[in-house]
This record gives C-alpha cells, structure tokens and sequence, in this order.
C-alpha cells in the first residue's frame, strides 16, 4: 500500500505554464483523507514552495533545494549544507562562464550579484525570498547550494565546467536553464531515504515522480518510481514506470488518482 507520494515540481506536476493541474487540491485533500502523505520534492527554494502549496504546507513535506533543507507539518526536520569554502570556489568559476550566473542559496535567503534584467526575472520566480550583494564569496550564512542559471543549454554549457568535481560534490542539470552544486551526500534520493526513515516508511510504500537529472536519485528509493512521459532519457532508464501522461496532461495527479484514489 502506498503510504508517501512524492513529486518534483517543474516539467512534472506543473505544466510548461508552471500552472497545476484544475484536479490537485481535490487529489490531495483526497490523499489526506487516506493518511497518505505528500511531499514536494524540487531545487526551488523552502520559502518558494511553502507559498505556492500555502493551502496544504501545514501537513506537506517539502524536500527543497534539492533535498538540502526538509521540512514537514512547518518543521524543520534537516538540513544538508555545503562547505563554505567549497561554495565560494564555485561562485569564482560561475562568474567566469559566459551567460551563466550564479546565485548562492543559504538557509534565510538566496543571494545574486548580477542585476541582469532577464537574469532576475527568471530566478525571482523560484526564490520567494533573495538578496542583491556587492560580492556573494562574502556571504555569511548556511550554504545549501550553489546553482548557475545558463542562457544557453545548462547540460552542455555551464555543467561542463563543473563536471570534474563531480567525485567530491554532486553536481546536476536541474532543467534546461540550470545547474544545481550542492554536498557529495545531498540528493532529492538520499533525503528522501532519511525521511523514510524517520517516518518508517519503506521503498515499496512510496511512489515518486520526476523528469529530470536531479530527479535521478529519488527514482532509486521507491518502488513506484515514475518518470515523466516528458522526462529526460536517462530518468526514464531509471525509472521503473512511466507515466501515460506528460506534465501538460497532468500526468502525476491521473497516475496518483489511479495508483492511490482507484479512479481511472
């Protein structure tokens, strides 16, 4: 029996619109009735994600910035931080990648030091709560990640740059326009392993859902691992089903309405 529903966010449970599907406050509010849990699994920030699902925080678990900060019923459950001094290098490489720019992520807000007008549109619209500074290797707070956002393909741009370190720290594409650094240990997957854990819930009573690299670890720890019909092609090597539906045919609430409801 499924006990642990859990989705990213982008390119997965909302549409290319970033809009969710006309059905996902009635799933979950009927998820709830059947003490099933949901979680949120994303590279966006906590403060992002407890405004856009404001409705359902109080009982959601979020697994944010990419399973480095864990929250649940509006606790801190916690944190997977990233060496400072770690951080600080990346940033210096960042700024060196042509149309790439870096925003350091720490636990009481994001920080930028680019005004790039196109740059603090796209960002603002994952970060609820960001900081312009003069020099971001001077920022003082609990690193969860370093993130490059990358006007060309992030996967064949600004990733590269940074592949070579992926034996001391792991680093990821998190869509298109991103890459996302964080500590060799953090992962959506082994956040989601801890919070099994804690919870006492197994692989085989969990269903996940996501469509790109940084998703790639979470398809590990459940059993009904699904991969976006839309999801990149090594997520759905990983996965072990694939959804019917894309994320612009709500492809996560028909399959959690299916799985975990018996609707068809």
């Amino acid at each position: 029996m499924i006990k642990l529903v859990v989705t990213d966010v982008d390119g997965t449970l909302l549409d290319d619109n970033k809009n969710l599907s006309p059905d996902f406050w009635d799933t979950i509010a009927a998820l709830t009735r059947k003490n099933i849990i949901f979680s949120v699994a994303s590279g966006r920030q906590y403060y992002t994600l407890a405004r856009q699902f404001a409705r359902i925080a109080a009982g959601t678990l979020f697994l944010a910035e990419n399973g480095t900060y864990v929250s649940y019923k509006n606790r801190e459950l916690f944190t997977n931080a990233l060496d400072l001094a770690a951080a600080r290098n990346f940033i210096k490489i960042g700024r060196t990648i042509t149309g790439a720019y870096p925003i350091l992520c720490g636990k009481n807000s994001a920080y930028v030091e680019n005004d790039n007008e196109q740059f603090i549109l796209e960002s603002s619209r994952f970060y609820e709560k960001y900081q312009r500074v003069n020099d971001l290797t001077k920022v003082e707070d609990t690193i969860l990640k370093v993130t490059l956002f990358d006007f060309h393909d992030a996967e064949k741009h600004a990733y590269l740059r940074f592949k070579q370190y992926e034996h001391q720290y792991k680093i990821a594409p998190a869509g298109k326009r991103w890459v996302d650094i964080t500590a060799p240990t953090a992962s959506k997957g082994s956040a989601l392993r801890r919070v099994q854990g804690l919870l006492g819930i197994s692989p085989d009573e969990t269903l996940v859902f996501g469509d790109y690299l940084n998703d790639l670890e979470m398809m590990r720890e459940a059993k009904y691992s699904h991969a976006m019909k839309n999801a990149h092609p090594e997520i759905i090597k990983a996965a072990n089903y694939i959804t019917e539906h894309d994320n612009n045919h709500h492809g996560v609430t028909r399959t959690i309405r299916k799985l975990c409801l018996g609707h068809d």
